[in-house]
């Protein structure tokens, strides 16, 4: 990719070009990553980097989700957050795709992201349905949301709906969305009838996906798929020498579903190993640290999150060591 003089990065499609390009290359298993934080609360840039290697070159992810909610963005300057979005897409660049979080009650704050993401080489962006107090006829204030977007934006961008809005977004609403030009995705964690809904309203139009590891494989039995997006079970149910999710998500697209349905299910034990371990206010910490205990960089986090207590980390480290990953 060409360098401009001021080491931007230009887009790989045109605004019009968005569904498409993400239907070509939008597939497979996208991470959505945690940000290692240092003991001063400062970005462990270093550390990051070395995770995306890893969960490129080792495990196979296929693209990243940065500056999320489990990036802890709401904890970051905007400055911090553009450089977030710089070191993945210098480290994504040509072997992963990278998708970032431009989410922020400030419509200025992301299109200022937007127009970072654009200019630093990000393939995609994705904004989390703003807060709408007060508001219950949210159809139209939703569609004008992110029309706006559209219009000043030329990346491609995906839609997020998630009960931290204080709603969901209706799948009518998210269809009537999808119609403009650079909407190209959705991640949508909602109950499964609500996407299974909006799946067979949309058909090619957009690529729907949520973030729920145990009906991935289901999803792309029953709903034809292409697309996990996403969250942290990439790269915290695998290892270099333990790919199952990776191995069963290949089987299932080739048609194999039995002896994925049997891949998956080995994994059960990985599962219950992290969420019978996961204290229900400590998410972020929890999984820093089973990622410290798979020998990725976790770190710390940023206030308000809680770190785990040295019981909690003892529990934890016992579940992981007899899980049966194999490290």
């Amino acid at each position: 990719m060409t360098l401009t003089e001021f080491g931007e990065r230009p887009m790989q499609y045109k605004k019009h070009e968005a569904k498409a390009y993400a239907r070509e290359t939008m597939r497979g298993i996208w991470a959505a990553a945690l940000n290692p934080f240092d003991d001063d609360g400062a970005m462990n840039e270093a550390g990051l980097r070395s995770n995306i290697r890893h969960w490129i070159d080792d495990l196979h992810i296929q693209g990243l989700f940065i500056a999320g909610k489990q990036g802890e963005f709401w904890s970051m300057s905007l400055e911090e957050r553009k450089r977030n979005m710089t070191v993945a897409a210098e480290e994504c660049a040509g072997k992963a795709g990278t998708i970032m979080s431009i989410s922020d009650q400030s419509v200025d704050t992301v299109l200022e992201l937007g127009r970072h993401a654009q200019d630093c080489g990000a393939d995609y962006v994705v904004v989390h349905a703003p807060m709408l107090s007060f508001c219950h006829d949210r159809d139209e204030v939703l569609y004008n949301y992110y029309k706006y977007l559209c219009d000043r934006l030329d990346i491609g961008i995906a839609m997020w709906s998630h009960p931290d809005s204080g709603y969901l977004m209706a799948p009518e609403t998210c269809a009537r969305i999808a119609d403009l030009p650079n909407i190209m995705a959705i991640k949508y964690s909602v109950p499964r009838d609500m996407y299974t809904r909006l799946t067979k309203m949309v058909g090619d139009k957009i690529l729907v996906s949520t973030s729920l590891e145990d009906d991935w494989l289901d999803n792309i039995e029953e709903l034809n798929w292409q697309l996990y997006l996403c969250s942290s079970p990439p790269y915290q149910l695998q290892t270099k020498n333990d790919l199952r999710m990776h191995e069963y998500t290949e089987l299932a697209f080739a048609g194999k579903f039995d002896e994925a349905r049997r891949v998956r299910d080995s994994l059960d034990p990985v599962r219950a190993a992290i969420k019978s371990t996961k204290p229900a206010g400590k998410p972020t910490a929890h999984g820093k640290y089973w990622q410290e205990l798979l020998g990725q960089v976790g770190g710390h986090v940023r206030h308000p999150m809680l770190e785990l207590t040295d019981a909690e980390k003892t529990a934890t480290a016992a579940a992981f060591k007899n899980c049966g990953l194999r490290l």
